[in-house]
């Protein structure tokens, strides 16, 4: 990536995401050292905290939400609850994905990294980062998250990224102005400060505001071939993640079906004996969309085509239904971070 491109924007559109539990245990815990129980942070999860403890177990977005809930019904008089939280959040509680951001260049590939994985984080604030007049703007876009746990999970989002931040560059982070849609603190609490910052309180919008230049900042443990290999086990997590089941695993099926990724949703609610709208209605309510799962099916065949090696980029782009190879391209480098030419290449070193 140049220096200065804009970062792209994340894969997904919402929180609503399958989690690690490393996000509920760290709440758990956090919930331990102000006297309140994991059974009642816990209450109404059906999660137990030595069930928090196995790292191949998958939390619900949703399931988190209520720990959030219970934690804030059982502290309300804490009103920085949501920022302490987020200091617990350590580039180690990331595992694979804290060293594939560890591992990239730059700040800018770093932050492309983060987005493109962010289902393998535990942010509920979608990160929204532009270049524009002179300023990096990065957005905490929280306009889908439930109004009784926003301003919680925005201090603690915001939180988090400090954190990160702090713990990987030892130098100052060149903040201009951070700009937070919450309250003010009551009289007596004392402003958070990050980055050497206070907030505006009462804006619009969630936004940090940086210096560009900061995209360009290398960062101290660069490793090309550990980036890769990062990289290459946050698809796989992701992929076995991603794994459909229910109706959005029927709608997968039928994409995986001789030419299916062709098919537009009218034609694959036909061919499920439905409508389009159910079709719309039903994988949304589990979570997904048509376009999501198409291109998850997309995304697996151009991989698995480009490992064999028997066809040019042109023809798979023709296979998966592009018009013209400069759309798969792009598709593939917003999937996979890197182009379909540099993704075979690499498969075959």
């Amino acid at each position: 990536m140049h220096a200065l491109d804009p970062v792209p924007d994340p894969v997904v559109r919402d929180w609503d995401f399958p989690r690690s539990p490393i996000s509920a245990l760290l709440l758990t815990r956090f919930a331990a050292e102000h006297h309140v129980a994991a059974e009642i942070v816990l209450q109404g999860t059906g999660l137990t905290e030595p069930e928090l403890e196995d790292p191949s177990l998958s939390v619900d977005a949703h399931q988190e939400l209520r720990i959030v809930r219970n934690l804030a019904t059982a502290l309300p008089d804490i009103p920085d609850l949501g920022m302490r939280a987020g200091l617990q959040y350590h580039l180690t509680s990331y595992g694979i994905l804290g060293f594939a951001f560890i591992s990239s260049a730059t700040v800018s590939d770093g932050m492309a990294v983060a987005l493109r994985y962010l289902e393998l984080s535990f942010a509920f604030c979608i990160p929204r980062i532009r270049l524009a007049e002179g300023e990096l703007r990065v957005e905490l876009d929280a306009s889908a998250i439930p109004a009784d746990v926003r301003d919680f999970l925005v201090a603690r989002d915001l939180s988090a990224i400090h954190t990160i931040f702090v713990e990987l560059i030892s130098s100052p982070i060149p903040v201009q102005r951070i700009e937070l849609n919450l309250p003010e603190p009551p009289d007596g609490v004392q402003a958070p400060v990050f980055f050497g910052t206070v907030p505006e309180f009462g804006a619009a919008k969630n936004v940090i505001v940086l210096d560009p230049e900061f995209l360009t900042q290398p960062l101290p443990q660069a490793n090309e071939h550990t980036l890769a290999m990062c990289e290459a086990q946050c698809r796989d997590l992701l992929a076995g993640r991603r794994e459909r089941t229910g109706f959005a695993k029927q709608v997968r099926d039928q994409m995986l079906g001789p030419d299916g990724v062709r098919l537009g949703m009218e034609d694959v609610a036909r061919k499920l004996h439905t409508t389009a709208r159910t079709l719309y209605r039903r994988l949304n309510a589990e979570g997904t969309s048509f376009q999501t799962v198409r291109d998850e099916v997309r995304a697996a065949l151009a991989e698995g085509m480009l490992r064999d090696g028997a066809l040019s980029v042109d023809d798979i782009a023709i296979r998966l239904g592009y018009a013209e190879a400069a759309s798969f391209i792009h598709a593939f480098k917003r999937w996979t971070g890197t182009t379909p030419m540099s993704y075979a290449r690499r498969r075959q070193n």
